[in-house]
């Protein structure tokens, strides 16, 4: 299902039963909830720690405002995360109501603290890929590789390829035969120490690792993506791949405008990852989001400038036998405009998977 499993129609303030609205917005708790979830989307937990307040007196406040119209929420597994609905602010007392919640967060901290919160959704996943352990590597078909590099020659733009967040390394196994040149970049260095034991046994020296985040300029100058507006013009990967990284991160829309402007002019973003599902179990594997719909992947694309955007399914007998293997895979498709340059970056958009 694509979006808000619930709607509710922003409130008429025109109406008699203006009232009402006034009602709701005489909780001070109200306000700093309101102005917390105007900041970011934020579950009813992070919301109950922010305003150091019990989960169950959190949902009865956030009902008020959403049945109020100022409020939308999102079922994500067992979580339920709310944002102040679009049009909210467009009325002057709820923009002073607003303005007055954010400044009670100010004065207790709380605003300060969003980014804490937001930090927290990832630190399971830093824990998790942290863990020392020893490498696994699996067999692939014998002749897989020969079949690989007999196929190199149809792929248009081979010179360089990206592999982001390589983990252990799976993809370098598809990657480096067919690319002459393959960076791997992972923030974890037990990960990258894996990922090289792997391109150690299958004799992979096309492959540079750099252990560094998405946005870092040593990986950006390793592309030919820092320095002047020419080099910037033209560097860049023909081809970043990202294999289950996405449901990792706690703003996917973020990391999707990072790929994109690791990709060449011309050059194309390829992300696999999981299509909507229910498996909260999957939580235990570091997984912040339970997966996308299609059309939230096609909007990433297109917010970070990139077109011909579009969602193959994986059909499940491909999706080899871990324990993610009952999920439903998918891919998406985007390439950066020929002669593009990089994107104009403010502030990041929001992962709001219906806006």
């Amino acid at each position: 299902m694509d979006g808000y499993i619930r709607r509710v129609a922003a409130v008429d303030v025109s109406s008699s039963q203006r009232w009402e609205l006034y009602r709701v917005l005489s909780e001070p708790m109200r306000l700093r909830l309101l102005a917390l979830a105007a900041d970011d989307e934020l579950s009813i937990g992070e919301l109950a720690d922010l305003l150091g307040e019990g989960q169950p007196n959190v949902s009865r406040h956030a009902a008020a405002l959403r049945h109020a119209g100022l409020l939308r929420d999102r079922r994500e597994g067992t979580r339920t995360f709310v944002r102040v609905a679009v049009d909210a602010a467009r009325d002057a007392v709820v923009a002073d109501a607003l303005a007055i919640g954010r400044a009670l967060c100010e004065e207790d901290g709380s605003l300060a603290r969003v980014a804490d919160a937001l930090r927290a959704r990832e630190a399971a996943a830093h824990e998790f890929f942290a863990r020392p352990g020893k490498a696994r590597v699996d067999a692939p078909p014998p002749e897989i590789g020969a079949y690989l590099v007999a196929l190199a020659p149809l792929v248009a733009r081979r010179r360089l390829a990206l592999d982001a967040g390589t983990g252990d390394g799976r993809m370098l196994e598809v990657l480096a035969p067919v690319y002459e040149r393959v960076v791997a970049v992972d923030r974890s260095a037990a990960q990258l120490a894996r990922a090289r034991e792997r391109c150690a046994a299958r004799g992979f020296r096309n492959v540079a690792f750099i252990e560094a985040e998405l946005d870092a300029r040593e990986l950006k100058t390793l592309l030919g993506r820092a320095g002047d507006a020419r080099a910037e013009q033209a560097g860049g990967a023909d081809a970043v791949f990202a294999s289950r990284l996405l449901h990792h991160a706690p703003r996917p829309a973020q990391v999707v405008a990072q790929l994109a402007d690791l990709c060449a002019p011309g050059g194309a973003l390829v992300v696999l990852d999981y299509a909507r599902h229910d498996d909260e179990s999957m939580r235990e594997q570091a997984d912040a989001w339970l997966g996308f719909e299609p059309a939230e992947l096609r909007r990433f694309a297109r917010a970070a400038g990139l077109g011909e955007a579009h969602v193959a399914r994986i059909p499940g007998a491909l999706c080899g036998d871990g324990p993610d293997r009952h999920l439903p895979w998918q891919a998406l498709f985007a390439r950066r405009p020929p002669g593009a340059a990089a994107p104009a970056r403010s502030r990041p958009r929001r992962h709001h998977p219906t806006a």
